[in-house]
């Protein structure tokens, strides 16, 4: 059974292909050869059943074959460590497991990594299996009811594949399941007769993973869905004014959310709570990317949110899975500031670029008009008239008639760094940083309602908020000043 676990190495070790040249060359093979030469031994020696492996291993070959038995079972066993590991940050990324810390080992293979945690945890149910057992016996029960549930549920997924991804003819569909889970249905009656006999474990074990990828799922979305619910239109901050009815104080405010678009309703409690208002305020959404690190001229996406006078931008904070996360909060202060001024720079030079086409194109258009073949004196005239695809981009004026020039652009649209609107935003930029910044986390604590069934109550009061308080929070993987985070309590009723 050895060789059954191989199938289990961890994709993200190798390849797709690395994986299915072994299985078809070398596992399946093996595994095949060694069970028809265990059944050919049983059937002339039906009493070396309790030590079939070794019995039916030639004398002079048993010690290589047990080193290399204990050898198999390590590479099996990491196998399964390594398979656990991935399942899990599979399980994590769809939502359906709680955050917990994951390493990675590996700077070119994503899928490398090491989960402290679920080590320990196997470890540790290890030696308590293995001491409450005491016999071989009771584990390879346990085992094969857990072999004949992966078969099952390979056949059905497989099923689901054939049917939805590769659209085989549905005849091919049904008889792929009818004829291994017909297989595999003969397997599960027998071993289901030593449920008792150490079968009940790989159950127990999959019944409490169940129910806590349910619980942490059905949770988060139902929290995910009530900020949606929550979320502030920006007609609603347009209506405030840019002191959003409040008093407006220097400094940069940092509200940490997990929206990548809107206003999240942590925003308007802040409002309502806090006496006074940042003078610049930056929605921080953090996301992780596939790839070993993301240069620093790449790790912020800023939007601006409502008008210039009201300071307010999205930030979207992207890091690799190699990042150092935990970096020193001047530098992230730093670097946040000089990607803003950057972005702020970029869009001036952006509505000033569009601006001058506009004016270009109007006055394109009034020019034409303006050509009126009155005389032919007057059109020989016209003729020296430069036309306006001839004038560069760069060019402040151009030729009208003989009497003189006036401007190209008009004052609303000259460069970035003549723009006294964009010197007085980054001004206001620097005064903000000088005065410091302050990092806006959210304590949400979710609820069900009181007109909510009593299984829902306990699920989301007890069982999901135990979950919440004893994972990883979104932002734990990042270094603040204690001094300056400020924590407001939300409740979210679902």
């Amino acid at each position: 059974h050895r060789g059954a676990e191989a199938m289990f190495a961890d994709l993200g070790h190798f390849t797709v292909k690395s994986i299915q040249l072994a299985f078809t060359a070398v596992v399946f093979p093996c595994l095949l050869i060694a069970y028809m030469g265990q059944a050919a031994y049983l059937m002339k020696h039906p009493l070396a059943v309790e030590r079939i492996f070794y019995d039916s291993v030639p004398e002079v070959l048993f010690w290589p074959v047990f080193v290399i038995a204990t050898l198999a079972a390590m590479i099996a066993s990491q196998a399964m460590i390594s398979a656990t590991f991935s399942c899990i940050k599979q399980a994590m990324a769809l939502g359906c497991f709680p955050r917990i810390k994951i390493i990675h080992t590996s700077k070119k293979v994503m899928g490398q990594i090491y989960i402290p945690v679920m080590n320990w945890f196997l470890m540790i149910m290890c030696i308590i299996i293995v001491a409450t057992f005491r016999s071989t016996n009771d584990i390879a029960n346990a085992y094969g009811i857990a072999e004949v549930g992966v078969m099952m549920v390979s056949t059905a997924l497989v099923t689901l594949v054939m049917l939805l991804i590769w659209q085989t003819n549905l005849y091919l569909v049904l008889c792929f399941p009818i004829f291994f889970g017909a297989m595999e249905f003969i397997y599960l009656t027998a071993v289901m007769s030593k449920l008792l006999e150490g079968g009940w474990l790989p159950l127990a074990f999959s019944s409490l993973f169940l129910c806590i990828m349910y619980t942490w799922n059905y949770g988060s979305v139902l929290k995910y869905q009530s900020e949606m619910r929550g979320k502030i239109s920006l007609d609603f901050i347009l209506d405030l004014g840019s002191t959003l009815g409040t008093v407006r104080v220097p400094g940069i405010g940092l509200v940490y959310n997990e929206l990548v678009q809107g206003i999240p309703s942590i925003f308007g409690h802040l409002l309502i709570t806090l006496p006074a208002m940042h003078s610049t305020i930056v929605f921080v959404c953090i996301k992780y990317v596939p790839v070993p690190y993301v240069p620093l001229e790449e790790r912020f996406l800023f939007r601006r949110v409502g008008q210039k006078d009201y300071h307010m931008f999205r930030c979207v904070a992207r890091y690799g899975y190699k990042d150092v996360r935990k970096e020193d909060h001047g530098s992230f202060e730093h670097l946040l500031v000089e990607s803003l001024e950057k972005f702020l720079r970029r869009e001036a030079q952006e509505l000033a670029l569009e601006v001058s086409t506009m004016e270009a194109e109007r006055d394109d258009v009034s020019e034409v008009s303006e050509i009126v073949p009155s005389s032919p004196a007057i059109a020989a005239e016209d003729l020296h008239t430069p036309l306006l695809s001839d004038q560069r981009p760069g060019d402040d004026s151009r030729m009208l008639g003989m009497e003189g020039s006036v401007p190209l652009l008009p004052s609303s649209s000259m460069s970035a760094e003549e723009d006294p609107s964009l010197e007085y935003e980054l001004a206001a930029l620097r005064e903000a940083m000088a005065s410091g910044f302050t990092y806006l986390l959210a304590h949400g604590d979710v609820r069900a309602r009181k007109q909510s069934f009593f299984t829902k109550k306990f699920i989301i009061n007890y069982f999901y908020a135990f979950l919440r308080r004893n994972c990883r929070g979104g932002t734990a993987t990042l270094k603040m000043p204690h001094s300056n985070i400020m924590r407001v309590g939300m409740t979210y009723m679902v």
